[in-house]
């Protein structure tokens, strides 16, 4: 209801002049409240879900921020939803300027003799004399008409200018998009709005040198509020590793905090050998950087090179923990769940995982059939108004996003798959299609994919409330706790087992569900549970028997002892 409630209202309030209404939803007036002038609304943010009343212009002071209007802001909007927000409000700024600058234009005053009174005998007389010329003045007035109209809205030189510019993104290869940056459109418009003789726009040194440090100073300054932030409530150094299109391997140092992610530097590792030193010795120099009495933790992957870094950073600043990245542990156990290998180590895990590789292969096979055949891709973009993905393995989840677009595409996939189109076409292998057929059409195939997005959720859950700016250093103790027992009642609900009853299935998630968090706990993770209010709740604790408060639990509050030390 409430989900119809929001569209309706979208649809009421939302127009070009105030789009802003869209991330809001009308309501009622609460009972009891007083009577308002009509020109107020009663409204409730979708973020908050707090109901205020006001105009538009709450509605925009809240969404942005904006202090001294009489609402408070909204703190649980994103980051990327704030510069969206942003950038439709520049753009309403924008178009409303142009307007008042069209509107500006004056019309040059109406030829000699013309808006003067003339007595009804003369116009009369006029009229009787007039007739014969009275097709030539018509075009004569036409003709200067049209040239008037030209001049004064200058339409000559709009299309000149139009036609300059467009050509500017066709030689340079410029996206279209670009011709939505706010702040291309305000460039324009503030040069249509100031007369500045003689300006040419800035040559090639200016742009990357004197102009490039002015824009460096004040992005300095717009960051001066959240660096300020970091000596009171702390700021984690967040450590990365990629390959840009050229295979530099290039490094990114982040810090991250309450008010947001701050980009620090990026270095170029080429000819590097990436040893504990290495890494440990970039590490010191960021926290150098920001200063160490700042830092309360620094963030790297799993691997065993960082872990060996992290206890260097830890040996030289002892109040500085290095933990590895939650978002990375959930995506390893994924690998190892459903992506097995085949080794004498992992002999156990094999045997009983291996059908979930089976599928996940399978999945990868009808979708290099259908992308690598013309026809078939042809035929698949008739019946599917839906793409299939192409997922690389560098992506978190990436077995589990794929099987979830084969899901969501399932009846259009049969759909095709039992069509006369499908059976007619033979530009390809002809086993391949009945393999691709067979598998799209089976029961025991579509029930298996359906199984592992199901016994998989709550981990994929748990990753995507990770991979997000919001800080979840004080949940992911226990939403591990959570999402293993989720998987475990998904897979024992599905087998038929009681809770007392043996899963050799469940036995191998267990292992590498717990293996991984064991890897990835630290006291850190103990001390932030224990501080949040709400494991203390009646709450929280009724919802299950078998939960204590954190100060109850021996090994929450060793692991916290240990942080404080």
């Amino acid at each position: 209801m409430d989900e119809v409630n929001s569209t309706e209202s979208s649809q009421e309030v939302s127009n070009a002049e105030s789009p802003l209404w869209q991330y809001v939803t009308k309501v009622e007036k609460p009972a009891g409240a007083s009577v308002k002038s009509s020109g107020n609304t009663y409204f409730k943010c979708n973020y908050c879900d707090i109901v205020f009343m006001g105009s538009y212009s709450r509605v925009k002071a809240h969404l942005l921020q904006i202090s001294g209007k009489g609402i408070r802001a909204c703190r649980n909007v994103s980051k990327s939803h704030m510069l969206e927000m942003e950038r439709m409000h520049d753009q309403v700024e924008t178009n409303k300027l142009e307007q008042e600058q069209r509107s500006q234009i004056l019309l040059p005053p109406p030829p000699p003799g013309r808006g003067i009174p003339i007595s009804p005998f003369r116009r009369q007389e006029e009229s009787d004399s007039s007739h014969s010329t009275n097709s030539v003045d018509a075009k004569r007035r036409k003709v200067t008409m049209n040239t008037t109209l030209e001049k004064a809205f200058q339409n000559n030189a709009r299309h000149d200018l139009d036609s300059r510019i467009a050509r500017m993104f066709y030689t340079s290869g410029l996206p279209f998009n670009f011709a939505r940056n706010p702040h291309y459109r305000s460039s324009y418009a503030f040069a249509a709005t100031h007369s500045v003789l003689g300006y040419l726009p800035p040559r090639y040194n200016a742009l990357k040198t004197t102009l490039l440090q002015k824009e460096r100073a004040h992005v300095e300054r717009l960051l001066k509020p959240i660096k300020d932030s970091w000596l009171e409530n702390g700021v984690s150094i967040v450590y990365d590793g990629w390959s840009d299109p050229q295979r530099r391997p290039l490094i990114n140092i982040m810090a991250v905090s309450d008010e947001g992610p701050v980009f620090i530097k990026a270095i170029d590792g080429s000819g590097e050998l990436k040893d504990k030193h290495y890494i440990a010795g970039v590490l010191k120099d960021a926290i150098k950087e920001i200063g160490h009495e700042k830092v309360v933790q620094v963030i790297t992957d799993n691997a065993n090179v960082m872990k060996a870094a992290g206890a260097l950073i830890e040996g030289e600043y002892p109040k500085i923990f290095w933990t590895p990245c939650v978002v990375h542990t959930l995506n390893l156990a994924f690998k190892n769940i459903c992506a097995t290998k085949n080794t004498e180590k992992n002999e156990v895990t094999y045997e009983e995982c291996s059908w979930i590789t089976r599928v996940a292969n399978d999945a990868s096979f009808i979708h290099v059939f259908i992308m690598n055949h013309s026809m078939r891709l042809a035929m698949f973009n008739e019946f599917c108004p839906l793409k299939l993905l192409q997922v690389a393995d560098t992506r978190f989840a990436s077995v589990v996003v794929t099987l979830k677009r084969l899901k969501l595409i399932k009846r259009c996939l049969q759909a095709m798959a039992i069509s006369d189109q499908w059976a007619s076409c033979r530009e390809d292998d002809v086993g391949k299609a009945q393999k691709v057929k067979d598998m799209i059409l089976s029961d025991l195939w579509r029930d298996n994919i359906d199984y592992i997005l199901e016994f998989t959720a709550p981990i994929y859950d748990m990753l995507q409330i990770a991979d997000t700016d919001k800080p979840c250093l004080h949940l992911v103790y226990e939403m591990w706790d959570s999402m293993i027992e989720k998987v475990k009642a998904v897979i024992y609900q599905h087998e038929g087992l009681e809770d007392d009853q043996y899963s050799s299935f469940w036995g191998v998630v267990n292992d590498i569900l717990i293996d991984r968090w064991t890897k990835n706990s630290t006291p850190l993770h103990c001390l932030a549970h224990s501080l949040n209010p709400k494991y203390y709740s009646i709450e929280w604790l009724s919802e299950n028997p078998k939960r204590i408060p954190p100060h109850r639990d021996h090994e929450i509050s060793m692991e916290r002892s240990k942080c404080l030390e």
